[in-house]
């Protein structure tokens, strides 16, 4: 199959060219200058590179979300911990 494998996947969308690099440089760099404050660099800042694949970034907020859910239930668990024993103070005492 022309440009893919058996699959017919189109390999040519894998790759970026030198020209789409320069234009997305360029509109980045425009971007930069409408928020870009006197103290800033003239030169926009280049996108930091991430060699992870993207299962492994995605991954990594799928946990992040997950201790955050846990966390906030956790709090909540031991508020609810903390009032049933206040209750059963209260009760076995009147």
């Amino acid at each position: 199959m022309a440009g893919g494998g058996e699959a017919g996947v189109d390999l040519s969308r894998k790759f970026v060219s030198e020209s789409e690099l320069d234009e997305r440089r360029k509109k980045r760099q425009e971007e930069w200058e409408k928020v870009r404050k006197p103290d800033d660099p003239e030169e926009a800042p280049e996108e930091e590179y991430d060699p992870r694949s993207l299962f492994e970034r995605l991954q990594e907020q799928k946990d992040k979300k997950q201790e955050e859910y846990e966390e906030q239930f956790k709090f909540s668990g031991s508020l609810s911990a903390c009032f049933s024993a206040v209750i059963r103070t209260f009760t076995s005492v009147i």
